[in-house]
């Protein structure tokens, strides 16, 4: 007997780089064609994806369940389910994939939005849904200096009202509570730099559970788990407040600002200035030795 090939893990489906944006939206129409309408069984270890089928239907797989998608349909996927859309050639819509960044900024202080988002979601789309995300397809598009707070905005009332007028359970649902509380600890102790050995003592498991634990879910063991979970807070940071790099090293648990920067472009490519500035719409600066200064 053959071991069967592990689910891969993916940022979008088939991209394996890092996540550059915050959010990204899609139709339907812009990747499935190519792939046969078929999208194979995948899971997002950091990000949560909501499919709207406006025309057409579609057959989804939720960790092995069927479920059947016809127009007017709505499917919210959370972090770490494996999922998989046989689509109805010519279905249209969207695709809206969001970090755990901003899942995070949708529910301060809503803990019952937080367990809505934590789990599959599905049911009909009303009228205000499906303009939320026609809006948010817009301005994703948008280039103007504060296009990422407009798109953070309504990516935030959209999985509002998701959670609202969704089905909840079903398929998937029943991801290991533990998981909820690693998030929700590492999002209460970045600042004292716990490590992996740190949050497993406060779970009452072992590191090497943990671990476990983290891959079967996400697909990393629980020390990447735990670093993207403290880089996807920097970038937040990095987009959504003035705080210098080096006062965000230091909220993140960094002593040396210098090792935040060589963390961070490890992580995004970039260093977190240059990283702050793409996002503004500025770029990255080139290097000296990239692009030096003309002779006198």
């Amino acid at each position: 007997m053959t071991e069967a090939a592990p689910i891969p893990v993916f940022t979008l489906f088939g991209e394996t780089a890092p996540f550059p944006d915050i959010l990204h939206v899609e139709r339907i129409a812009d990747r499935a064609p190519a792939l046969g309408w078929t999208i194979a069984p995948h899971r997002h270890g950091q990000l949560a994806q909501l499919l709207l089928i406006e025309t057409g239907a579609a057959a989804a797989m939720l960790d092995g369940a069927a479920l059947d998608l016809g127009a007017g349909a709505f499917l919210y996927v959370p972090p770490g389910v494996v999922h998989g859309y046989g689509f109805r050639p010519g279905s249209t819509g969207h695709v809206v994939t969001l970090t755990r960044a901003v899942l995070a900024s949708a529910a301060p202080g809503a803990p019952g939005l937080a367990a809505a988002l934590a789990r599959p979601r599905h049911g009909a789309a009303d009228d205000r849904l499906v303009q939320l995300v026609r809006l948010l397809s817009d301005s994703f598009g948008d280039t103007g200096r504060f296009r990422a707070q407009a798109v953070l905005g309504l990516a935030q009332a959209l999985l509002a009202r998701l959670a609202e007028t969704a089905e909840g359970g079903g398929p998937g649902a029943a991801a290991d509570p533990r998981l909820a509380r690693l998030d929700a600890l590492i999002a209460a102790q970045m600042a004292e730099g716990w490590q992996a050995a740190d949050y497993a003592a406060a779970l009452s498991v072992s590191t090497g559970h943990l671990s476990r634990l983290c891959r079967a879910a996400r697909g990393v063991g629980a020390k990447a788990y735990i670093e993207q979970a403290v880089m996807e807070e920097a970038c937040r940071l990095l987009a959504f407040t003035t705080l210098p790099a080096a006062g965000i090293g230091y909220r993140l648990g960094f002593d040396d600002p210098s090792h935040f920067s060589k963390r961070f472009r490890a992580a995004r490519g970039l260093s977190p200035t240059e990283y702050r500035r793409t996002l503004e719409g500025r770029g990255a600066p080139a290097r000296p030795e990239e692009n030096p200064p003309p002779p006198p």
